[in-house]
């Protein structure tokens, strides 16, 4: 394995699973540094990390330091957390953008997104619509190496009260079991899964842009 050698930006790395991805990225050798742009601080004593303090809904302005080899967007809302709708398009859509775009201008070639399983731009949910949306802007913006990871429900802990989703998640994994052959994208999926599967993708060759939740499984069971 090469050492430390590259520098990665993640987006989210306060967040579930951007968080986990953090950790992941810090005791990879192939990274020398991992820029994180966030709201708060990560509270992380490492020498890898910069830290940049920071709306990301401005993220625009800080093409200045937006710069490395490979970019983690690990953002998004939920309808229960954002209920304003503008405010919810502006996270889940228009922050990933924003980061396509500077990834472009700065010519960084590799920029992997987590979206959710069922985005589609032609929806009638307000949610996967605006998901479907991005996807489709992201892939449009073309950056060399582009891809969208869509995991289902999310299981892990979470540090916020979420009492809905905590049952729904308990129920989900309760149910994993039934679902079977082409069902199985739809089971609960651990955060950590979803963070080693990105990690995977920044560091190896792989086709597919969209990825479902049952082959980031695959990626981790086999890479």
């Amino acid at each position: 394995m090469k050492t430390a050698e590259k520098t990665a930006i993640v987006l989210g790395a306060t967040g579930l699973v951007g968080g986990i991805l953090l950790d992941l990225l810090l005791a990879d050798t192939r990274y020398k540094k991992v820029i994180l742009f966030s709201r708060r601080s990560v509270n992380k004593d490492n020498p890898k990390i910069t830290e940049h303090i920071c709306d990301l809904l401005a993220l625009k302005t800080k093409k200045e330091h937006f710069k490395a080899d490979e970019v983690f967007c690990c953002l998004g809302s939920t309808n229960a957390k954002t209920p304003n709708k503008k405010r919810y398009k502006e996270i889940d859509y228009g922050i990933p953008i924003a980061a396509a775009e500077l990834c472009k201008s700065n010519r960084i070639p590799t920029l992997i997104v987590v979206s959710a399983l069922g985005a589609d731009a032609t929806s009638n949910i307000f949610y996967s619509r605006i998901k479907g949306e991005m996807e489709d802007e992201v892939l449009e913006i073309d950056i060399p190496k582009t891809h969208i990871v869509q995991p289902s429900m999310i299981g892990g802990h979470r540090d916020e009260k979420r009492p809905r989703e905590y049952v729904s998640k308990k129920l989900m994994s309760a149910l994993n079991f039934l679902f079977l052959g082409p069902l199985k994208k739809y089971r609960v999926i651990h955060p950590k899964t979803i963070a080693l599967a990105m990690q995977w993708l920044a560091n190896n060759d792989f086709d597919k842009k969209r990825i479902l939740s049952d082959e980031l499984k695959e990626i981790v069971k086999n890479g």
